[in-house]
Formats: structure tokens, sequence, C-alpha cells
């Protein structure tokens, strides 16, 4: 199984499975992932989430070598998964009526970064890390990366991360207002396991309706990011600079972009 789901004394925590791919999103995980969201958020019983990933990662982001989706006109689709899948998993996370927890164990790129800063609180291990490398590929971030991030750190600090692409150690991200908090590696578990079950005994509905009021000036233009980084997103499928990214990916060497 890509996602597991358990249940304990009202937390449902929710585990990528991928740990021999770091965790890298396919459409299978990323349904999995959206159904067990959806099953937490109705559930009475449910009262906090935490969402984890398996081995030595958080998640890698999306599979690369494995998106081979073309559009009618024979480019790489790189907008569906966003519209049918992954931005309606952002979604849900914001729009659950329960506290969701992320425990960033390792590496957290891509989408993975996305998943972790769409989570109400976000906890961090000592070797962990965020990774936005989509500029070594010739496209842009994604899954309301960049929104998540601004809303957090600032834009100076989000061009930093995106144009670079350089690794932004857990301390950190925890200096810059990234993150809620840093463990050490084999603490980060039981902190987080602390935290979820703390928060399943507070008052849900009252937390349900922090979240709208948080949320209740930014949810549109939420909605309106994830649409406009979707259609971006396509344009630069057309790229011969993402061609060349993936195919520099692909053969692990640097990038000779053309910017065509």
């Amino acid at each position: 199984m890509t996602v597991l789901y358990e249940q304990t004394a009202g937390v449902a925590a929710i585990t990528l499975n991928r740990p021999e791919a770091l965790n890298a999103w396919t459409p299978e995980l990323g349904r999995a992932l959206l159904g067990h969201l959806e099953t937490a958020a109705a559930d009475p019983t449910v009262r906090a989430v935490l969402v984890r990933g398996a081995g030595r990662a958080f998640s890698a982001g999306a599979d690369v070598k494995n998106a081979r989706e073309l559009t009618p006109a024979g480019d790489p689709d790189l907008s569906r998964r966003l519209r049918e899948i992954y931005n309606p998993i952002v979604l849900a996370i914001r729009g659950a009526p329960k506290p969701v927890v992320a425990a960033v164990n390792g590496a957290a790129a891509g989408l993975g970064v996305s998943l972790a800063l769409a989570c109400d609180f976000v906890l961090a291990a000592e070797r962990a890390y965020f990774l936005l490398a989509f500029v070594h590929l010739g496209v842009i971030p994604d899954g309301g990366a960049t929104y998540f991030l601004a809303e957090r750190i600032g834009s100076v600090r989000t061009a930093q991360l995106v144009m670079l692409g350089e690794r932004l150690p857990a301390r950190t991200a925890l200096e810059w207002g990234l993150v809620n908090a840093v463990h050490p590696d084999e603490r980060l578990a039981r902190e987080a396991e602390t935290l979820a079950a703390s928060l399943a005994e507070g008052p849900t509905v009252a937390f349900g309706s922090m979240k709208r009021t948080i949320e209740s000036a930014a949810h549109a233009r939420l909605v309106e990011h994830l649409e406009l980084e979707a259609t971006l997103q396509q344009r630069h499928a057309t790229t011969a600079d993402y061609a060349e990214g993936v195919r520099a990916f692909k053969e692990k060497r640097r990038p000779v972009f053309r910017g065509t």
C-alpha cells in the first residue's frame, strides 16, 4: 500500500509508504492520500491528523521518472495531475475541520514541501531539509509551494529558495519561521504523536472554526493561485528548457538551459 492509515485515540496517522522511492508521489499515492484525508475529515471520532513519511524521507515530491501523460498535442501534461489529484490534497488539508500535523523526518522536496506547509503544524527532525529544485527542470514550484512560502517567510526568502533551488536545513527553516519546531531525529516521531494527541483532546469544533477564520481571507487566493500554477506549469511543459531539464535529471548531469 502506498499510503497507510491508522487511528489511535482520536488521531488519524497517515503515512506515505514508498520508502524505496523516498515517498515520491505517483497518481496512485496521490489518490490514496486524498481518500484518507477525506476519510479523516469526515470521521467524527478523528479529532487530529498526523501526516508522516516512512523510511528516511518525508517525501521527494512528484515521481518525475514515471510522469508520462501527454496532452492531445503530444506535450508532457504537467497540469492534469495537479488539477485532478495534487491540488485537491492541498485544499483538503487546508479545509479539514480539525488540526493537521506534519512530521518531516528527512527530505521534503517538491510536492513534499507543499504537503508539509499545507498542514497547520510542521515539526522537523534535525536531519530534515526542504528543497524546491524545480528551477533545475526549467519549471515552477507547484502544489501551492510559493503561496505557502510567501505566507510564512516572505517574498524575499521565497525567491531565494525557488530561484536558487538550494536545500534549506531544518534549523534554518525554524529560524525563518517555516516550521514550528525542530527535534532530534530519534525524538521527532514521539514529539509529533504527542502534539497530535494533545490537539485531539482539544476543542475540535473550535479548532475547525479557528482554521476557517485564519483561512477566510486567504482561501479564495489559494484556489486562484493553484489554478495559476497549473496553467503556467503546463506552459512550461512545451519548452525546450523543460525537455533539457528532464533529460539532465535522468542522466544525472547539470542541465544546459537555452532560455527557450
